[in-house]
């Protein structure tokens, strides 16, 4: 007879629990999906209080099929959108949903290779190598099979292309998940900190081909992690930015989403940053992304692109306009980027985007900002959506802030 109400909630948290949280003390290694489970059990608890409402989800769960791989794709799709729609409300985890039309755009531009490996040391819910994944695996419109991959292919894409590292214990296990949902079966994503790492300490063999991140940005690191870096700076992004350049091979590629002021913020760090960044790596093309990509964000960003060890000669600069007020209810879309990566294969000037020279740019303030000088029109009045979730961005930032000051007294 199937267990319920006290007598499920009982077995689940008492015995169930414990043996999927153990899968880890006895798996042959790190890099199996036993160990993967265990991992992932360890971090969540059961939030199910009544043993008659799990028995309902149980059954309900049990009339699922997932065992094609046309079955679990459906199932990484469904997961993506409770990620999304997580986002959408507000809450957390969902912070760290990427738009996958925007992730995609970067993929097309940067141009993954199989046997290269691919990095993101802020994964969140690992949208950027899910997508990678389905785009060397399936193709660039994600319409493919894998027929055209040798074994030793499809095994470096398992075990030895997609690496990332993840602070916080819920994107964790969102990521894993994730991950393991898209085909990954044993995810190489280690739960830690990346800017305790000291710079200094990266060797060759440690430094990957292609980047791609979205890290996070308005926070704020103590004086002790700043230590670990050359540039100096509280603002957890710009670490960020120095620990990718640091990880990236020579000839390497990467694809950083950024705030916006970062282009001309004229702090000492940021424009040390930026003067480091066109030394040190071509800098060939920056995304400039409307008001409303990023749901639930005011921020307005762009994506950095750039390759490592030549310095920037010229940058593309590219101003997406769709034409419309992005927003829940009208978010991001493929169509959307089609011509930003049609155009930024042959850095094709046109009414939205531009050639700058590097010889042009002020060498003291370094500004990199967005100027189109196709469109000398005042800028337009921002959509009330748009106003209103910066204001909720300011607010959840100012909560964190106090909450800070509250653990310091």
């Amino acid at each position: 007879m199937a267990l319920t109400g006290t007598d499920l909630i009982a077995f689940v948290n008492g015995e169930l629990f414990p043996y999927l949280q153990g899968f880890r003390g006895r798996a042959a290694g790190p890099d199996t999906i036993e160990y993967k489970i265990g991992e992932i059990f360890s971090e969540i608890r059961n939030k199910f209080a009544s043993g008659y409402s799990l028995r309902d989800a149980l059954e309900l769960l049990d009339g699922l099929s997932f065992r094609s791989q046309k079955e679990k794709h459906e199932l990484s799709h469904l997961y993506e959108a409770k990620i999304r729609n997580m986002g959408n409300a507000g809450r957390n985890g969902g912070e760290y949903y990427t738009p996958r039309p925007l992730i995609r755009a970067m993929i097309r531009v940067t141009r993954p290779r199989i046997g290269e490996r691919i990095y993101d040391a802020a994964a969140g819910s690992a949208g950027f190598l899910c997508e990678a994944h389905d785009y060397l695996r399936y193709g660039a419109d994600g319409k493919g099979d894998s027929s055209h991959l040798s074994t030793r292919d499809l095994k470096l894409l398992q075990t030895r292309t997609f690496y990332a590292k993840e602070k916080k214990s819920l994107p964790y296990v969102i990521g894993i998940m994730n991950m393991i949902l898209h085909g990954i079966e044993a995810p190489n994503v280690v739960h830690t900190n990346s800017l305790t790492e000291n710079l200094s300490d990266i060797q060759e063999k440690d430094r990957f081909d292609v980047i791609l991140a979205n890290p996070p940005f308005g926070g704020k690191e103590r004086k002790e992690v700043q230590q670990n870096f050359p540039i100096k700076t509280g603002e957890t992004a710009f670490l960020f930015l120095q620990h990718f350049i640091k990880y990236l091979k020579a000839g390497g590629r990467a694809a950083i989403v950024i705030k916006n002021t970062f282009l001309s913020n004229s702090d000492n760090a940021s424009r040390a940053l930026r003067k480091e960044l066109l030394a040190s790596c071509n800098l060939h093309t920056i995304l400039d992304c409307p008001g409303g990509t990023f749901l639930g964000a005011g921020v307005k960003t762009v994506v950095l692109f750039f390759e490592k060890g030549a310095p920037t000669r010229t940058i593309w600069y590219y101003q997406l306009d769709p034409g419309r007020s992005l927003g829940k209810t009208n978010p991001l879309n493929d169509n959307d980027l089609k011509d930003f990566v049609a155009r930024q294969a042959g850095f094709e000037d046109s009414e939205n985007s531009w050639t700058v020279d590097v010889k042009d740019i002020d060498p003291d303030s370094v500004d990199l900002s967005v100027k189109n000088p196709n469109n000398a029109e005042a800028a337009p009045l921002r959509d009330p959506e748009v106003i209103i979730n910066e204001i909720e961005t300011l607010a959840r930032e100012s909560e964190e802030i106090l909450e800070g000051i509250r653990g310091m007294l």
